[in-house]
């Protein structure tokens, strides 16, 4: 009776201990979380974007604007209504792009500390596409300089897309995942239909 007892008891004992959590335990579980986010990380890199993508839509912004300096770049002084008419489209092509850059992905990215040196590298370089175009509509179309001011805005945005795109937009895809980028791109779009012109 009393051996009964006992092995009743051990066996009592064994339901109620708590399993004591081992280095291999811990160890496994942080394996487990560590999967999971590599898993998450290279599905938000290798599934096709979400609809609403925030960078695909600054993406299509990129691609005007170079179709938009090609054709600026190849104009002549004697065409001084197609340049007032290029300028103004592509004034208010960068008004808009740089709204939603700076009040939607500039902000949500700069949080990211390897990010935060190339979001405010891209507030600058805004900064100085700004200060061209204001001098480009101030000078008269038929001046020499235009076409040469013209160049160097062309240049200036040319290497502001091939950071963005070659540096910013892979981080902002790894940082922020496919799901963010959506609701981003959401919030983009409505600010794209309230943009005041500059």
């Amino acid at each position: 009776m009393p051996a009964r007892q006992s092995r009743a008891a051990a066996k009592t004992s064994r339901k109620t201990r708590k399993p004591t959590t081992t280095a291999l335990d811990r160890a496994s579980s942080a394996a487990g979380r560590t999967a999971g986010r590599l898993v998450k990380s290279v599905a938000d890199r290798v599934l096709p974007a979400l609809p609403h993508d925030a960078v695909k839509l600054l993406e299509k912004d990129h691609r005007r604007f170079e179709r938009l300096l090609e054709q600026g770049e190849k104009t002549t002084e004697r065409a001084g209504k197609r340049r007032k008419e290029i300028l103004r489209t592509l004034a208010a092509g960068i008004v808009a792009h740089e709204r939603k850059e700076e009040k939607v992905l500039y902000p949500a990215l700069k949080r990211h500390p390897d990010a935060r040196d190339i979001v405010l590298e891209g507030y600058q370089e805004h900064h100085v596409a700004d200060v061209l175009v204001r001098e480009l509509k101030a000078m008269k179309t038929d001046d020499e300089r235009w076409g040469a001011k013209f160049k160097v805005l062309k240049e200036s945005l040319e290497h502001h897309i091939e950071e963005e795109e070659g540096h910013m937009f892979r981080k902002a895809r790894t940082a922020l995942g496919r799901d963010r980028l959506d609701e981003l791109g959401r919030r983009m779009q409505s600010l794209t239909h309230r943009t005041p012109a500059r």
